[in-house]
């Protein structure tokens, strides 16, 4: 098996370990965090192909050993499985990937059908992502809430972010894109007194985030912010004083209010932060569409309109609709247990990536 073209990322990997010694190159932020993202996606990819060259070079000595001692044969056996594994793993590494891989991510959950009680679910799926947050060793920022009557969230907004450089395929947007979508939930409620099972949901929705600088255009004149009293919980200056803060972008229309921190000027960046990644989803959305044929190679499992996930309480039961994926640790999962969850999803969308490219390269 001949993997062309790996010697050239290789090369590339070498040369971009050479730059970001420079200490010159950190002195520009966001060139550095570039640099720092394909270093981490091309390590990958070069451990990868450096062990299976190994594993090759192992099994052929074995082979030549077991010529004359028949005891190495099971040793080249070995090193030839071990050859086979790595050559799957890197032909992975190497099939398309989404280019927002390696990047943090805002994430937004909102209720839906079901009034109060699609609120207290909302609620819940934000605790499930703060733990499953805290479980991969991310940081959490809560960006922005609106709250309901019980305690659940109309709602929330928060930051999702990789403590480090992540490698690759384990930065919060490879993990949490495929969380977009309707989530769907079965109990009683709390405000059931007849003990039915009621049936509501909550959107999800999974931004990149973008840099804070070069990466989205933002003109001079492009903004109206507008300034209002926070109402409903948020501390002693609720309501005293104008910190809330509310940004129109006027070229799209997407408006984004922030009140959770107590001075506008927090509010002001919080909020520029979220409009800077939904700006970022636009246009990427926007060039997706006019790429669509290019597009088509790739996997795309998440579609935010259709219903992706059910949480079945009475049953303790999780179902994921798009791959089939069922379990009774629904309490579990709740709890931040959605490795194995996201880790099925991650699975599916690398076999049609591979059948994809295969495909591909057959025609």
């Amino acid at each position: 098996m001949v993997f062309e073209g790996v010697e050239a990322l290789v090369a590339e990997h070498a040369e971009l370990e050479e730059r970001m010694a420079d200490p010159s190159v950190h002195a520009d932020a966001a060139r550095a965090r570039k640099l720092a993202r394909r270093y981490a996606e091309l390590s990958a990819v070069v451990k990868v192909y450096q062990q299976w060259r190994a594993a090759g070079e192992d099994r052929r000595a074995a082979l030549e050993l077991a010529a004359d001692d028949p005891a190495f044969a099971a040793e080249a056996d070995e090193n030839a499985r071990r050859e086979q594994e790595l050559a799957d793993r890197l032909r992975v590494l190497l099939t398309p990937r989404d280019p927002n891989d390696d990047r943090d991510v805002l994430l937004e959950v909102k209720a839906g059908e079901g009034g109060a009680e699609s609120a207290l679910f909302a609620a819940d799926l934000l605790r499930m992502y703060l733990r499953f947050a805290e479980r991969s060793g991310w940081s959490t920022q809560v960006l922005e809430t609106e709250e309901s009557d019980l305690g659940g969230y109309k709602d929330v907004t928060v930051a999702v972010k990789a403590r480090d450089t992540a490698e690759l395929g384990t930065a919060p947007y490879a993990r949490l894109k495929y969380e977009g979508g309707v989530h769907r939930v079965q109990r009683v409620p709390v405000t059931e007194s007849q003990g039915r099972i009621h049936t509501s949901a909550a959107g999800v929705l999974v931004l990149p985030e973008a840099d804070e600088e070069g990466e989205v255009e933002i003109g001079p004149n492009d903004l109206r912010v507008d300034v209002f009293r926070s109402s409903g919980p948020g501390g002693q200056s609720v309501n005293t004083t104008d910190s809330a803060v509310r940004i129109t972008h006027l070229p799209t229309g997407i408006v984004v209010s922030c009140q959770n921190e107590k001075s506008q000027l927090q509010n002001r960046e919080q909020a520029m932060r979220i409009l800077r990644a939904r700006l970022l989803a636009a246009a990427q959305e926007e060039a997706e569409r006019e790429a669509a044929d290019a597009r088509r190679s790739q996997v795309r499992t998440v579609d935010r309109s259709e219903r992706v996930r059910t949480y079945n309480f009475p049953e303790n039961r999780i179902t994921d609709h798009r791959v089939g994926y069922k379990a009774h640790n629904l309490d579990a999962v709740l709890d931040g247990d959605l490795d194995p969850v996201v880790q099925a999803l991650v699975d599916a969308d690398a076999e049609a990536g591979l059948a994809a490219t295969d495909q591909a390269e057959r025609t």
